[in-house]
């Protein structure tokens, strides 16, 4: 078996991370700051953090399991688990450079 490369694999995670969308906010969730934390192991099981714009996000039953979903569908991913956490709590500053421009905060 190749050995598993951990770097190539967190930008494979990275972007299909950025083809996830809070259905309210034309940015994607990586963008948006949602995502605290990526951790791979040594088998390629994906846990990663996450948290959403607010507790009372519409999405937030949906969204969890859809990116969970599509990091599980990487061939390189063992398994993913998706961790909702809400501290930090999110805030505007947690954005890209690029997603506050897209929203017309800079």
């Amino acid at each position: 078996m190749a050995e598993l490369n951990k770097q190539q694999l967190e930008e494979k995670i990275i972007q299909t991370l950025k083809t996830c969308y809070d259905p309210e906010i034309p940015v994607d969730i990586f963008e948006l700051g949602l995502i605290y934390e990526i951790a791979i192991d040594d088998i390629a099981n994906v846990k990663i953090k996450m948290t959403l714009t607010s507790p009372a996000c519409p999405v937030a039953g949906s969204l969890p399991p859809e990116v969970e979903a599509k990091i599980k569908s990487i061939p390189e991913v063992n398994d993913a688990k998706i961790e909702l956490v809400w501290s930090p709590p999110w805030d505007k500053d947690m954005m890209s450079e690029v997603a506050k421009v897209e929203l017309g905060f800079m």
